[in-house]
């Protein structure tokens, strides 16, 4: 593949790393996003953009807030402390996933979580001021035999009290063309506060509890109550792939659906022809599942979802009010400390966000 020509000069994507090395230091654990919200408050209005909190959600205008609008969730995953030296995963928690409920997650779920973060440093914070309240280190996980629960144990941090947020500490590492670290999703919702860097005019959105399926309500809450008759709506974010041969298949990654909705395809046509201009690699995710569940189909295993994503949701629930598409950086180790994703790929990407402001989609006429 071909370098697509980028707007930007290697100094301006220097600005953009030096802004994700800052932002993935700085805790956001679902449930407990209101410290990072602060966070991103100060680094946009830095950048001219005027920024309204409402609950579960940060609204960024330009001088055009109407002329585009881009979406990124800003949580990432992490435990919470639920009693002395007793944690859990915050996901969890937050999606009220029990089994007293009737919610519970699979025990496959469970059994590969905890086994993910053995070892893995973490750090305790104030959820809305963002004060630090110590670091430790993951030393054990279990389930639970009386409640069916994934519990944690963190060692130097027993003297927390319940209802304390603990991000996995994090640094960005940058090596042989590849960024790496919990990406999903401070990859793209740096992108997006480095659009305003760059002269973005329209509006960002950043959405609070996306992991843990919630953050649809906040941004459907803002259409309802600001929103047009016709709304269009680009939800950015990471997607995952097995291994690096699959995700640099493309630099960006478009989906036509998920489990729950079908996206506008005159919006994600649009997206596709702004990828040929522009010299950018692309392929949609709906494929590539529906690819692998044919490959599935002789050894008996069960077939991949297409996914459930921000965008999928919305439209569920929208009744027309917003209509769109997703944009997605292709990555490996999803869910992982070690989440990786390509330069090029982060490059194109950034350089598709802007030819999209330049050429938003006219939004589908309600019927």
């Amino acid at each position: 593949m071909t370098q697509p020509l980028l707007p930007e000069d290697a100094n301006a994507f220097g600005d953009f790393l030096d802004l994700l090395k800052a932002l993935i230091r700085q805790p956001s654990v679902v449930g407990a996003e209101h410290a990072f919200f602060r966070v991103l408050q100060r680094e946009l209005e830095e950048r001219g953009a005027q920024v309204t909190w409402y609950e579960g959600l940060l609204v960024a205008q330009g001088n055009q807030p109407d002329r585009c609008h881009f979406s990124a969730h800003i949580d990432r995953h992490g435990l919470v402390c639920t009693g002395p030296n007793e944690f859990q995963f915050a996901a969890f928690v937050a999606g009220k996933r029990t089994n007293l409920l009737g919610t519970d997650v699979a025990n496959e779920l469970k059994e590969t979580l905890m086994n993910r973060f053995d070892a893995t440093p973490v750090l305790a914070y104030e959820p809305w001021s963002g004060a630090y309240r110590g670091a430790g280190l993951i030393d054990n996980a279990y389930i639970c035999e009386y409640r069916n629960n994934l519990i944690f144990e963190v060692e130097g941090l027993e003297h927390l009290v319940a209802g304390t947020p603990v991000g996995f500490s994090d640094r960005l590492r940058v090596d042989q063309g590849m960024l790496s670290g919990q990406l999903d999703n401070v990859l793209t919702a740096a992108m997006l506060v480095h659009l305003f860097s760059l002269g973005y005019e329209g509006t960002a959105f950043f959405t609070a509890e996306e992991e843990s399926g919630g953050s649809w309500r906040y941004l459907l809450e803002w259409y309802r109550r600001f929103g047009k008759p016709t709304n269009q709506l680009y939800v950015v974010d990471t997607s995952p792939y097995r291994n690096r041969e699959e995700a640099d298949k493309q630099w960006i990654t478009l989906r036509n659906r998920d489990e729950h909705a079908e996206f506008n395809p005159q919006t994600t046509g649009q997206v596709a022809q702004l990828c040929h201009q522009h010299a950018i690699s692309f392929g949609f995710k709906d494929h590539y599942i529906e690819q692998l569940n044919q490959q599935r189909l002789g050894s008996n295993r069960q077939a991949q979802s297409l996914g459930r994503t921000e965008l999928g949701r919305i439209l569920a629930n929208a009744d027309g009010l917003v209509d769109g598409t997703t944009i997605q950086i292709p990555t490996t180790g999803y869910h992982t400390m070690n989440e990786t994703a390509s330069v090029q790929a982060c490059q194109a990407f950034l350089t598709l966000l802007r030819a999209i402001e330049a050429d938003p989609a006219e939004p589908a006429t309600q019927t």
